[in-house]
């Protein structure tokens, strides 16, 4: 609201993390509602019309509200005559196939919960999250999360559940190599529709495959069996874009960058006899990648910037995230990323594809939604309510 005589500002900010799918949700089996065909499992990584919906379900459970030092009281019934704006921030590219409008809408139905005094637990949060995009569901929870396709006609059984939180396995480093930040040429949306129209491979996954990786995947979390895991991320991974090339017509996220990486993953992991690193790719190019310790990460990472080296030679810029990563790899320098010599353990011709990848963020599993407490950080302003700067 206008901060005119008389009037007040309410306001809440909030940071939710992305998430990344081991295991895939590819396909509703209701649009409106944004149900899926299958079970879904996530990690948590890096400490409209949908946005309607959304709104109008936190504003069916606000609660009284009363904030004594600005005088202000709201009573169940007032909410839906205050005006609400957002502003959102993403650090994250967006629509490129690293799960952006997930943490988005995530973090509007947190927040707005906040802000409205909503009581409800995050399992009730996540089945309004997910209305607004499904995959927002498992941003938020921590740690390991599984999406619950349910039963009901009403998706009131569609939820998200914590499997484990970020403190179960913190050995795991993440490394994502943004190939490439465009906006992708099919939505997830329209290559969802189209898979589920056309694609006899997508409705065996569902109901064959998924069901039991998925228990095969809760197992090898509690168990912290990295083997286990690397290979049911690899695997589901590339059956989900099998699926995307088995639509009509095909669908084509993944890019020659994207298959280098697949290969230098397979071809190390298959010289050590067991699996170093997994890797998955979401509805887009860029791979994240994720490694059973900091050590094997800090190995991974050269070979990584021995094949892709940055190509403006800016060492500082090319990894962002956990910079500490690089002096553990022995890379303080680019003098350092040029002496690396060719890794003889992938067997990979000894070419470089220099700036292939735009950028490395370097992570690690990470906690849930967040009530941001320093105003600074906030993107309206405290006095007119309206996005800082404008």
């Amino acid at each position: 609201m206008a901060a005119a005589e008389g009037q007040w500002v309410l306001m809440a900010t909030g940071r939710t993390p992305t998430n990344i799918a081991v295991i895939k949700y590819w396909g509703k089996r209701d649009e409106a509602l944004i149900l899926p065909i299958n079970d879904s499992i996530s990690e948590i990584s890096l400490l409209g019309g949908r946005f309607q919906s959304c709104l109008r379900e936190i504003r069916k459970r606000a609660r009284d509200f009363e904030d004594k030092e600005k005088g202000v009281k709201i009573k169940k019934e007032d909410w839906d005559k205050l005006h609400v704006h957002i502003a959102s921030y993403n650090n994250f590219p967006t629509a490129a196939g690293l799960a952006s409008s997930a943490a988005g809408l995530a973090c509007f139905v947190f927040t707005l919960g906040k802000l409205m005094n909503v009581k409800e637990d995050y399992g009730e949060l996540s089945s309004i999250a997910r209305q607004g995009s499904g995959s927002a569901c498992r941003s938020i929870y921590g740690g390991f999360v599984k999406w619950c396709m349910g039963e009901k006609d009403d998706g009131s059984d569609s939820i998200a559940v914590q499997l484990a939180d970020e403190t179960h396995w913190n050995d795991l480093v993440i490394i994502i190599a943004v190939v490439s930040s465009k906006q992708k040429e099919t939505s997830s949306t329209s290559g969802m529709r189209d898979s589920v129209e056309t694609s006899p491979l997508l409705q065996y996954r569902a109901q064959t495959v998924v069901p039991g990786r998925v228990l095969k995947m809760e197992e090898a979390i509690k168990n912290r069996d990295f083997e286990s895991f690397a290979k049911l991320t690899c695997a589901d991974s590339n059956q989900f874009h099998a699926v995307c090339l088995d639509t009509s017509p095909p669908i084509f996220y993944m890019n020659d960058t994207s298959h280098r990486i697949i290969s230098l993953v397979e071809k190390w992991n298959h010289s050590e006899g067991t699996p170093q690193v997994a890797y998955t790719f979401d509805a887009g190019p860029n791979a994240v990648l994720i490694a059973q310790n900091r050590k094997t990460a800090a190995h991974f990472l050269q070979k990584l910037l021995y094949y892709f080296p940055p190509q403006d030679n800016d060492l500082s810029s090319y990894l962002v995230g956990d910079k500490s990563i690089l002096g553990d790899a022995g890379l303080h320098s680019m003098k350092d990323v040029e002496a690396l010599p060719a890794p003889p353990d992938t067997k990979i011709p000894d070419q470089k594809f220099k700036g292939d990848v735009s950028y490395f963020i370097c992570s690690r599993l990470g906690a849930g939604p967040k009530v941001v407490v320093d105003e600074g950080q906030a993107l309206i302003d405290s006095v007119t309510g309206l996005p800082k700067g404008v």
